[in-house]
């Protein structure tokens, strides 16, 4: 049997925060505002395995009215959500995620993105697309005020 689950995130991108998209540090001169490290693209593909289980949320699991998820790592929490489905007998058979974001460019981030997010899947970087689009300069993806993720995942019982 195959599920399909998808998930959307955004984030504020304010000052004094780092830009962390998929595990990866990038340069920016704003980051993510968030309860945790505000990765969204982590956040979005935790959501989608979530969706394809059934699972509710990342909200339901690590709500941020608990302090034990203040600027927590969210490549863990997206090991832990994978640990979840494993759990209900669920793998992995791709991912694929698109980032939104204005500024700054992300082509050079994007293959140590699929290996970071590959190896907390357990899964070859061939089951890992991540894209990146702008906002053409609309909303506010576009004028630069935040960053959107959108994903999907196929999961198959093991």
């Amino acid at each position: 049997m195959f599920r399909i689950g998808t998930g959307h995130d955004t984030h504020r991108l304010v000052a004094g925060r780092p830009l962390i998209l998929g595990g990866v540090l990038v340069e920016c001169d704003r980051g993510t505002d968030g309860h945790s490290d505000g990765d969204a693209l982590t956040h979005a593909l935790a959501d989608a395995i979530l969706g394809a289980v059934c699972e509710g949320d990342l909200g339901v699991h690590f709500p941020d009215s608990d302090e034990q998820w203040k600027n927590a790592d969210s490549l863990q929490l997206l090991a832990r959500v994978y640990w979840l489905a494993r759990e209900r007998g669920y793998h992995l058979v791709n991912a694929d995620a698109t980032i939104m974001l204005e500024r700054p460019k992300l082509r050079e981030h994007i293959a140590t993105m699929r290996e970071t997010l590959a190896t907390t899947l357990q899964v070859d970087i061939s089951c890992v697309s991540v894209k990146a689009k702008t906002g053409e300069g609309l909303d506010a993806v576009g004028r630069g005020e935040a960053v959107t993720v959108a994903a999907v995942v196929l999961l198959q019982q093991s």
